[in-house]
C-alpha cells in the first residue's frame, strides 16, 4: 500500500508507528525526509494535551530518543541516502523549514 501512496510524483507521508512501520517503500522514494526530533519535555507536554493515552505509548515517547531515532536514521541512510535530511528541535526551526518550502 506504502508503494501506491508513493508511486506519484509529489507526496507527503507523516507517522512513526515504532515497530509496526515499514520505512523503506517510502524512503526509497524520498528526496527529503524531516524529523520532528523536539525535547522530551515539550512532547509529554504536547501529548498530555492532545489526550489520554496508554501506558506502552508514554514509555514510547520517553524512550523515542534513545532506541527508535537510531534506527531512524539508520534506516534513512541505508533507504534514503540521496534524499535531503533535516532535523528539526524547535517549532521555531519547523516554522522557518515550513516557509523556505512554500510553493
Amino acid at each position: 500500500m506504502q508503494s501506491d501512496l508513493v508511486s506519484s510524483e509529489r507526496w507527503v507521508v507523516d507517522g512513526d508507528l515504532g515497530p509496526h512501520d515499514v520505512l523503506a517503500p517510502r524512503l526509497v522514494r524520498a528526496d527529503t525526509v524531516l524529523i520532528l526530533d523536539f525535547g522530551l519535555a515539550r512532547c509529554l507536554w504536547r501529548a498530555a494535551r492532545r489526550s489520554r493515552e496508554r501506558l506502552d505509548f508514554w514509555w514510547w515517547v520517553i524512550t523515542w530518543r534513545h532506541r527508535a531515532r537510531p534506527a531512524l536514521l539508520t534506516a534513512v541512510t541505508t533507504h534514503a541516502p540521496q534524499a535531503e535530511l533535516h532535523i528539526v528541535r524547535t517549532p521555531h526551526q519547523l516554522q522557518r523549514f515550513l516557509h523556505r518550502t512554500k510553493g
